[in-house]
């Protein structure tokens, strides 16, 4: 069963839906996403109805959106606790803190943040809304200058314009130490048993050291094969200790140098946010993540590792780091960034002024050709900017 909402539907999860008749809740949002689809739609009662009778029904949803409705709707099912465990990240911390016990984090109110004075054994730290998304709000601390450069942007900046409460949550904050190591998005779920079930690993990269942006996430068979295994004995930990069954997730986490996996975030009820990874899943290794969710069906990852030599799949998100305010752009060459690439797989364009990205491409690269992905990771986009 899917609960679509906004802000996006990707096509691709359309037609996944249409082929295989797999139920949609029928609620207001459901309607503006899903306009002239011949979708089998059920009533927001049925729904209910059919949870009462099985709790363990498999439910996703594409956007964070939905939260309220599974909260007011489905509070008979453990599905409103096992969402705010991972939304709420100092719960999720809290969870967590026996199998991390070193880990360091503190809980803080937004009207204290001006008065609060972080130690200097606290550097580096990292700084966030307790609950968010989009990598909004989020702030690599190594000094004072920075933190108070921190605190004046996120006290003078509204988060809640797009997002609503329960997606972004700029009330309270959470203060944690920097987990040092690559970091990798995770798109998984857990089966009718509990076992956890992955579906993509992807490289996120960052530019820099105090870089939090979302602009690059690639994966290949080499970055699956790496890292699988000891993924999957980190996520069956968390599978365990939240008690998840038929649950998708979007898990972020860093890798360090001796292999020890730490958790930035955990993301429940979807996989990466605006049909991203999950579809890229599908152009890269033909996996569709929503169909194996759905199915409990599980990759066959040694044909995948023996068919996908070489190739890199990527996500570019293209968020406005230009320094260009929104309304004096007046379009974005999406053609002259195509010419830029090896090889475009699908390009979703968005306005500037309604998001916070141009939109999302979705690339293939030869491992020889990564130079092209490092070049887009630095760059400011003006090259692309119309104005």
């Amino acid at each position: 069963m899917f609960i679509l909402d906004l802000p996006y539907v990707s096509e691709f999860l359309l037609k996944t839906i249409e082929r295989n008749n797999f139920k949609v809740i029928d609620t207001p949002a459901s309607k503006q996403v899903t306009s002239g689809r011949a979708l089998n739609l059920i009533s927001e009662e049925e729904a209910v109805r059919i949870l009462k009778e099985d709790p363990q029904t498999p439910l996703y949803t594409n956007s964070e959106n939905s939260i309220a409705w599974v909260a007011d709707n489905l509070s008979f099912t453990s599905l409103p606790d096992h969402i705010q465990i991972f939304k709420d990240k100092v719960r999720f911390r809290e969870l967590v803190r026996d199998i991390f016990p070193d880990f360091v984090f503190k809980a803080i109110d937004l009207h204290d943040l001006t008065s609060y004075q972080p130690e200097e054994k606290d550097y580096p730290f990292v700084l966030k809304p307790a609950v968010g998304f989009f990598s909004l709000g989020v702030h690599i601390i190594h000094d004072r200058s920075q933190w108070d450069n921190a605190v004046n942007e996120i006290t003078g900046k509204d988060m809640q314009t797009i997002y609503p409460k329960e997606v972004i949550d700029n009330s309270v904050f959470i203060i944690e130490e920097y987990i040092e190591g690559e970091e990798y998005a995770v798109d998984c779920y857990f089966d009718a048993k509990g076992y956890p079930v992955i579906l993509n690993i992807l490289h996120h990269k960052f530019s820099s050291g105090t870089d939090t942006s979302d602009r690059v996430y690639s994966t290949s068979a080499e970055i699956i094969r790496n890292n699988l295994k000891q993924t999957e004995q980190f996520l069956s930990m968390i599978g365990k200790k939240a008690g998840l069954m038929n649950f998708p997730l979007h898990v972020e986490l860093r890798i360090d140098n001796d292999g020890r996996i730490m958790p930035i975030e955990v993301n429940p009820l979807r996989f990466g946010g605006w049909c991203t990874t999950a579809d890229l899943a599908f152009h890269a290794y033909g996996i569709n993540s929503y169909e194996y969710f759905m199915k409990s069906k599980k990759p066959d990852w040694d044909k995948v590792f023996e068919e996908k030599k070489g190739k890199i799949y990527s996500i570019i998100i293209l968020n406005n780091n230009s320094g260009i305010d929104a309304e004096r752009i007046t379009g974005f060459n999406y053609d002259l960034f195509k010419s830029d690439l090896e090889n475009l797989i699908e390009m979703r364009k968005l306005s500037i002024k309604e998001y916070p990205v141009f939109g999302f491409a979705f690339t293939e690269t030869s491992k020889d050709n990564e130079k092209e992905l490092e070049k887009i990771l630095v760059s400011d986009l003006k090259r692309y900017i119309l104005t």
